[in-house]
């Protein structure tokens, strides 16, 4: 999980990331993408690589990139377990509010 932070810790990575979602690409089509050299690219694909964040198949002399979304399972069960604390924490207070309000209706009704 750490290396796939600190691979994400780079907006050119997240972005490379987003790219090959999708789709596979080479190396010199993500490279288009960018401002940046294509050796720096090569560079980030290397990290993301590392980090088992993308695949990559070897075709003659091209490689081809695509994201792999188990690389991020670990991240993202870590990342749930606050979603998931703050959506309990939202259930509970969506209820109170909801019994708070029927109990001003129903005193309403008794005043009546």
């Amino acid at each position: 999980m750490d290396a796939a932070v600190r691979a994400l810790a780079e907006p050119n990575r997240r972005a490379i990331l987003q790219l090959v979602r999708d789709d596979e690409l080479t190396a010199g089509e993500i490279a288009e993408h960018f401002p940046i050299t294509r050796p720096a690219v090569s560079q980030h694909l290397k990290l993301l690589e590392d980090a088992d964040l993308v695949a990559v198949r070897r075709d003659g002399t091209r490689r081809w990139y695509k994201a792999k979304p188990d690389g991020l399972a670990e991240l993202r069960r870590w990342v749930e377990q606050f979603w998931i604390d703050g959506l309990g924490e939202l259930k509970v207070a969506a209820e109170q509010e909801q019994w708070q309000e029927r109990t001003r209706q129903q005193l309403g009704k008794d005043a009546r």
